[in-house]
């Protein structure tokens, strides 16, 4: 379907912007606050600043700022992470330009923990062969960049921040150029006329059982795009996070225990005791995160058991206090101490490295149409994402958007395309069960299409989504569920189709047949 919603929908008003950010992550923050004065900016936030997951990233931000360090190290780390499937130019622009991005950062009040000398406390992750990572609150780095930033917002006059304003379709006008976007907010439908679009709405954790994605990461942005034409990469390419918190009911939004707890020692062991990545990579425990979590899916299996356990009892209460303070109280919450008990974890859905294809300044393959942050292919993931240059992609390329953007409204004249609202088929109302449905999907991709996957499970992942569709297909349900319900089974239909095409086991796609 080339449109979300049938025709019979009240359109309440029309907006007018010179550009507007859909996500108010790292990603659409950045962009939002690089955008030129002169022109009027809307950012919509689907529910609340706090719902992203931008706001979760506990590790840091990887950049090559330490004395030891240089781009060309952190890209050698990249493209080994990626399993030499990264785009070498837009890797290239990422650990050549971030240093600048954490400096501007400093600047707009991100208060980064700083070592007994004042300077920015850099620490280590799994992949990555020096210090590269800062952090800021311990373990709370997203959580602390994405107050400072939105607490600039109200400096930025050109800036309205819209909440509770949903995504629903992309609008294109007759020459097939982006003239606007139809959102619902208010309980009404709206259209915001602009040339200019920005997508940073985040990842797609709801198509699966576990996540450690909020609620609100449904995909809309890349369903919206993908619906209006856009060209989509690397969908196969899911990462799982080695080390969620393990509880007896695996569903839902779960808890990450941040790889940064490897790097400030901690070690896997196996119900036995024993520790298993010593003999899987030369960089054990801290081996980038598809070769652990294969590792960790290997020993559950082996052992019949349903999570491995991470160990940091090296370290002291008042340390990990300190250092983890999110981790830590919230494990002391589940009634362990990091300090004296091991940590139950297993691998869950965390993050998407395929997504929108961009080049190098944002833009998609359609005109005034840009992309940025993880719903973005921009190519330097490859087939894994090597740990904290997920914040590092929000900033670059996220600056890179406005600066494009910027370009283009001097060159043209900014000003609200004509009014358009584009022909779209009506369709008889209906009202889906949507926690059935949603669940069959989740529990059917996460059977499937999760750390291990095969032809035979994937073919029928493909067959029930689309079993799914036609029933989403009889009509039309109006409600905010049946669209998000939409685009889960829309991006879980590209998850799929890519995880058949790619036949070899690469990256975080791996086929064990």
């Amino acid at each position: 379907m080339r449109y979300a919603v049938s025709d019979n929908i009240q359109l309440a008003e029309y907006l007018d912007f010179d550009v507007v950010v859909v996500g108010t992550g790292l990603a659409g923050l950045y962009t939002a606050l690089h955008i030129d004065p002169v022109y009027s900016c809307c950012i919509l936030t689907k529910e609340r600043l706090d719902l992203s997951n931008s706001w979760l990233a506990q590790g840091g931000i990887a950049a090559a700022i330490s004395d030891d360090d240089a781009p060309h190290y952190h890209q050698e780390d990249t493209f080994i992470a990626g399993a030499g499937l990264c785009n070498p130019e837009a890797v290239s622009v990422l650990v050549d330009e971030g240093p600048a991005d954490i400096q501007t950062l400093v600047s707009m009040g991100v208060p980064f923990d700083l070592d007994e000398l004042g300077e920015l406390r850099i620490t280590r992750e799994g992949g990555h062969r020096r210090h590269r990572v800062v952090h800021a609150g311990g373990d709370a780095t997203g959580k602390e960049t994405v107050m400072a930033l939105s607490a600039r917002l109200p400096q930025q006059e050109n800036v309205t921040l819209m909440d509770r304003a949903f995504l629903v379709d992309i609008l294109l006008d007759e020459t097939g150029a982006t003239c606007g976007a139809l959102i619902h907010t208010q309980g009404a439908y709206r259209i915001i006329r602009t040339r200019h679009l920005v997508i940073a709405t985040g990842g797609i954790g709801q198509v699966y059982a576990a996540s450690t994605n909020p609620e609100v990461a449904t995909g809309d942005g890349i369903a919206a795009a993908l619906r209006a034409g856009v060209t989509l990469q690397n969908m196969e390419f899911v990462q799982f996070h080695p080390t969620g918190l393990w509880s007896r009911d695996a569903s839902g939004q779960i808890f990450l225990v941040s790889e940064a707890v490897r790097g400030e020692g901690a070690v896997l062991r196996n119900r036995a005791g024993a520790r298993f990545m010593e003999s899987q990579h030369e960089l054990k425990d801290l081996a980038p995160r598809d070769i652990v979590a294969r590792a960790i899916v290997r020993e559950m299996e082996s052992n019949d058991d349903t999570h491995v356990y991470l160990d940091i009892r090296t370290r002291s209460r008042n340390f990990l206090a300190n250092r983890f303070p999110t981790i830590y109280q919230t494990c002391l919450d589940q009634g362990l101490d990091m300090s004296r008990d091991l940590i139950p974890v297993c691998p869950v859905q965390h993050y998407l490295i395929g997504g929108i294809v961009t080049d190098l300044m944002a833009q998609t393959n359609i005109p005034g149409l840009y992309a940025c942050g993880e719903a973005a292919a921009t190519g330097v993931h490859g087939a894994n994402r090597l740990a904290s240059n997920s914040m590092l992609e929000c900033l670059v390329f996220g600056r890179r958007a406005a600066l494009q953007i910027n370009e283009a409204l001097q060159i043209a004249p900014p000003g609200p395309p004509p009014a358009y609202v584009p022909p779209i088929p009506r369709r008889a109302a209906y009202t889906i069960d949507e926690p059935a449905l949603r669940y069959r999907l989740q529990r059917t991709m996460s059977a499937h299409c999760g750390v291990v996957r095969s032809e035979a499970g994937l073919l029928e992942a493909k067959a029930e989504i689309a079993a799914i569709r036609r029933e989403l297909e009889q009509g039309f349900d109006d409600r905010r569920i049946y669209i998000e319900l939409l685009n889960i089974v829309t991006v879980a239909e590209s998850i799929v189709a890519a995880a058949l095409a790619r036949k070899e086991s690469v990256g975080s796609h791996y086929r064990k047949d």
